[in-house]
């Protein structure tokens, strides 16, 4: 690439920065509890240019250094807080953060990249289970020094592109036959989702586990 595309390249990019920038002082300038409309609008433009800056910083990166694309993906994994383990026949995810919101758009493609090279680089290390039927359990956490009103209606986050990722290397097939889904939604020390995929006939007493360690948690 010659030195003219990159320059207006790394140009468009300052651009957007500039304007994250100039959107998170808005933010930190605007009453939430007064205009909690306008603090929606403005975080929500913050986030989509930062996501764009991603994924432009990656295409540039990928066509001007000798870096490779799967060795910056699993580092990029490693920042976005990306854990995956598989025990007692249970695969869980851990993401550092809410899912996306669902916007025909955009695409969630600076989490899915990631996402996807940290599971082929976990198949590459560990043995992982191909589930004929199963129940992907997305379980959704908020900061609970956050307004609760934080909290969305199901259909509204980013979970297909999510779940096409996972099937890949998990599943034989994520038809609404095979696979059901369960969402739950819970207050903790900060934002976070973890995603556990498990077979059906298992699912039963793991919820009566989950439920039962929960209200241990609020009887304590």
């Amino acid at each position: 690439m010659d030195r003219k595309t990159v320059s207006k390249r790394i140009g468009n990019i300052i651009g957007d920065i500039a304007r994250v920038t100039n959107a998170l002082y808005a933010m930190d300038t605007t009453d939430i509890q007064r205009y909690p409309d306008n603090y929606e609008v403005l975080s929500r433009d913050a986030a989509l240019r930062a996501e764009k800056i991603v994924c432009q910083l990656r295409s540039l990166i990928y066509v001007t250094t000798s870096i490779r694309r799967e060795e910056y993906l699993i580092s990029a994994a490693e920042v976005h807080g990306i854990e995956i383990n598989y025990e007692q026949e249970i695969l869980r995810v851990r993401l550092a953060g809410l899912l996306p919101k669902k916007k025909p758009s955009q695409s969630p493609e600076f989490l899915l990249d990631p996402l996807y090279a940290a599971m082929n680089h976990y198949a590459d290390n560990y043995p992982l289970p191909k589930y004929r039927e199963c129940v992907v359990c997305f379980m959704h956490m908020y900061d609970n020094r956050l307004p609760q009103r934080r909290v969305r209606d199901y259909d509204n986050i980013q979970q297909k592109q999510i779940l096409d990722v996972l099937a890949a290397f998990i599943m034989v097939d994520d038809s609404g036959l095979l696979c059901d889904a369960y969402n739950t939604t819970e207050l903790g020390a900060q934002d976070q989702t973890e995603i556990l995929v498990m077979e059906k006939g298992r699912f039963g007493s793991w919820l009566e586990e989950r439920q039962k360690d929960l209200k241990n948690i609020s009887d304590f």
